[in-house]
């Protein structure tokens, strides 16, 4: 499959080298494709990967990650063009965290609404499924835990669009939970900042989330 990574941060290389790592051919969107940041990650990300605007890469997805910080989401949807993300699914990874200069972030948005909601209105006629938010990067691709594979929450309205991506979770080491609809981030964004909480708490990041079944 043709992936479009959205964001050239940490988030947006580790998901890009994944998919990469397991035969996705993956296009990089940047406003500075040829920075050396992005170049170093084709070179390690190997010959399936490549890189160009926030629109090429768009375009050359037939799925896409949004990967962008919180606070540029929506210039970066701007960028790639949502008429370039008609009909295709759309993994969001954001979370609309407010950080400040001590302790925790806060959510931006929350309880009646959420980014995942919000960048389903931004895309409308895209297909929006919120995934890998509740994580962090080194544990976003096959997640090795002394207890086994920890479970991914999603949510998303398309039903084929969220088989899509269980399909790629699965791939990377994943159990899913599907959640439901995109109101869903609702409940995984502020999951996502209780992460960040105890990791900021216990000054350790490796954890994930598990649902017991009996």
């Amino acid at each position: 499959m043709k992936i479009a990574i959205l964001g050239s941060g940490t988030v947006g290389q580790t998901l890009g080298m994944g998919f990469a790592g397991f035969g996705h051919t993956v296009r990089m969107g940047s406003r500075t494709p040829k920075s050396d940041k992005v170049t170093g990650w084709i070179r390690r990300a190997g010959g399936l990967a490549s890189a160009g605007t926030y629109a090429e890469a768009a375009a050359f997805g037939q799925m896409a990650v949004l990967a962008p910080p919180w606070s540029a989401a929506q210039e970066v949807i701007r960028l790639a063009g949502p008429e370039n993300l008609v009909g295709k699914t759309v993994i969001d990874v954001i979370n609309p965290f407010l950080y400040a200069p001590e302790g925790p972030p806060s959510l931006a948005l929350g309880l009646t609404d959420s980014a995942g909601e919000q960048v389903q209105r931004w895309l409308p006629r895209s297909d929006v499924v919120k995934a890998f938010n509740i994580v962090g990067p080194p544990h976003m691709v096959l997640p090795m835990f002394p207890s086994g594979p920890p479970d991914m929450f999603i949510c998303g309205n398309d039903s084929t669009a969220k088989e899509t991506v269980a399909s790629c979770l699965k791939d990377f080491g994943w159990q899913v939970v599907d959640i439901g609809g995109i109101e869903g981030a609702r409940l995984l964004e502020p999951l996502a900042l209780l992460r960040v909480v105890y990791g900021m708490k216990t000054g350790s990041w490796d954890h994930a989330f598990k649902l017991l079944r009996k």
